[in-house]
């Protein structure tokens, strides 16, 4: 059974740092592609950053490059986003997800096969 542990969002002001973790388990096939997309209320959700676990390739959004970094935790199937200089704009529900085949465009939502429950970032003064 497919599982997702995600954690770290809360209510940061802007300027300051936040870290989300996400571990995910149960997939009876490989991982593709590991990442965050988010949704803001009112809006389609977005890819924020992806892992591709078969060739390491990293895709950031134009609106979080240079402020976020993703990487690997040491259990398989894990990630987490550093997320640095955040501003209002990024305040939304985050989500982790998982692609278990292979894509040529990892920012697209629909394309990912499980998601997790969402944490929420909330950047205000």
């Amino acid at each position: 059974q497919v599982q997702f542990v995600e954690s770290g969002g809360g209510l940061v002001q802007p300027g300051g740092s936040l870290r989300l973790s996400c571990a995910a388990s149960g997939f009876t096939s490989d991982v593709y592609a590991i990442g965050w997309f988010r949704q803001a209320p009112g809006k389609e959700r977005e890819g924020v950053s992806i892992l591709s676990t078969k060739d390491g390739k990293i895709y950031y959004a134009d609106s979080v490059k240079g402020r976020f970094t993703i990487s690997r935790d040491h259990a398989k199937d894990s990630v987490a986003l550093q997320m640095n200089s955040l501003k209002p704009e990024d305040t939304a529900t985050y989500y982790c997800a998982v692609r278990v085949f292979h894509s040529d465009y990892p920012q697209l939502a629909y394309e990912y096969d499980y998601w997790g429950q969402g944490t929420q970032v909330t950047v205000s003064s």
